[in-house]
């Protein structure tokens, strides 16, 4: 049986499809495509009518379609050591014109299949069936090519013919390995240190046009007035350096629109944040940071904000009714630190489920959900990223959404991939403890890298987190 998708959940499928597809539309046409860090000012941008896409996203879908690790290794043959974010190294292999393709036979024009891809088939009564060798017969429909790696400059280098139709045809079809090569790239390094070396390569390789935008290390909670007044004068200079860049003049009032549009998007994004505030929670963490691409790739188009408030009515009818998207019982909850490892979702859902712990709160999503009135609080709301804020500010976020988000223990990813944000995280679990008296338990991985996670590391911390929340609940009742 199909599993149930809610017309919010629908709506922003077609979000983020048509952001792809407008980017692929626009390059055919001639236009400028570029290419952006997920928290550069992306009102600037629609003030030009500007299709940006967002490399950080390409690179998590592209690992969650499981094609990270011949992407980094692509990087890696490059000279970038495997020792930088491995969104990075996936964006910086895909700028230099490498892409995940479907091994083709030349001569026939067939695909390649990898004998050890493909479901065993199972007949009416679901029982599998074998064959006369003994084994499972596999199910043709999940037969899949083997993966190799293409080149989309010696594709283009090759003369009109076959070979060149069948090694387009086969670079893998799904959205992030389809976007379109940047025409000038948009950077702003508030998520962190390595997006400047990382965007300054990419422009360098493409040999298009970089914009920088910099905003430093916020030591105090606060963020001061010179540093505004800092960050303001470079919001201004972008805009002149777009303007030289499109031919355009800066047009107020779809900057104003797009502004709206954001603030409508990060409001209803909150607001479903805030649904896992119920107990118990009406979907899972995970299904948020499914959601995150919307946020990330259309803030500032009024379409996700209006699937970010289908999808808070869908929310607020399953709370109604006692519905959830979580396919077992919530036993435990827990707040899940950091980025998730995409291309081993599932190996990350499968013990929390088998333990009933739900993800009931995540850092990582709210994160892209900041309102504001004006210019400069629009500059305060682009200081606030979890990279970009001192400690105190870290604690007070975390153990703010533990207390809202009513948790039982904090899962902390020690990503391999961020070390500006798992670096601190010692301290965090000490302080969380501290605090608020939950326990915590961390586990190695990556973002985007399968080779840095351990399933089985992963599995044992997370028994012994549960065990350490059943003995605290026991506690509590004693």
């Amino acid at each position: 049986m199909a599993k149930e998708v809610s017309p919010g959940v629908l709506a922003l499928r077609k979000v983020v499809e048509d952001v792809y597809a407008d980017a692929r539309e626009a390059k055919k046409q001639g236009k400028l495509v570029g290419w952006s860090s997920s928290k550069f000012p992306c009102e600037l941008a629609a003030a030009f009518d500007l299709d940006v896409m967002y490399p950080e996203n390409q690179a998590a879908g592209i690992a969650a379609n499981r094609d990270g690790e011949i992407m980094c290794q692509a990087a890696e043959d490059l000279g970038f050591d495997n020792d930088i974010c491995g969104y990075a190294r996936i964006s910086l292999a895909y700028a230099a014109g490498k892409r995940a393709s479907r091994k083709v036979d030349l001569e026939t024009g067939e695909y390649v299949i990898n004998p050890a891809s493909g479901r065993p088939l199972k007949d009416e009564n679901g029982k599998v069936v074998m064959g006369e060798d003994g084994k499972p017969v596999k199910d043709p429909k999940t037969m899949q090519p083997y993966t190799v790696l293409d080149d989309i400059h010696e594709i283009e280098a090759l003369p009109d013919g076959k070979e060149k139709d069948l090694r387009w045809a086969a670079i893998k079809p799904y959205r992030q390995m389809q976007m379109p090569q940047p025409d000038f790239v948009l950077c702003c390094n508030n998520i962190c240190n390595c997006m400047t070396k990382w965007y300054e390569n990419i422009a360098r390789m493409c040999n298009v046009p970089l914009i920088m935008i910099d905003i430093p290390y916020n030591n105090t909670v606060e963020v001061h007035d010179t540093n505004v007044a800092y960050v303001r004068a470079q919001f201004d200079h972008a805009i002149k350096q777009l303007e030289e860049l499109t031919g355009k003049k800066f047009d107020e009032k779809k900057f104003e629109e797009a502004c709206a549009n954001a603030n409508r998007t990060a409001s209803a994004w909150l607001r479903v944040c805030d649904y896992l505030q119920y107990k118990p929670a009406p979907y899972s963490g995970f299904d948020l940071f499914n959601h995150m691409a919307d946020v990330v790739t259309a803030r500032g188009r009024v379409q996700a904000a209006e699937a970010f408030e289908l999808l808070e009515k869908d929310l607020a009818e399953a709370v109604k009714v006692g519905k959830s998207t979580t396919p077992f019982p919530e036993k435990y909850r827990v707040m899940f630190e950091g980025i998730p490892c995409w291309p081993k979702l599932p190996n990350l859902f499968k013990p929390l489920k088998e333990h009933g712990v739900n993800v009931t709160a995540v850092v990582y999503a709210p994160a892209f959900g900041f309102v504001y009135n004006n210019m400069d609080e629009m500059v305060r709301a682009y200081y606030k990223a979890p990279n970009s804020v001192c400690i105190e500010q870290g604690v007070s976020w975390r153990e703010g959404i533990c207390k809202d988000n009513k948790v039982d223990g904090v899962l902390v990813h020690y990503n391999r991939s961020c070390k500006p944000w798992s670096g601190y995280m010692a301290e965090m679990q000490r302080r969380f403890t501290d605090d608020l008296g939950i326990p915590c338990a961390g586990f190695d991985g990556d973002q985007a890298d399968p080779r840095n996670f351990n399933e089985a590391q992963y599995e044992t911390r997370v028994q012994g987190l549960v065990e350490a929340m059943e003995a605290n609940a026991e506690n509590k009742e004693g």
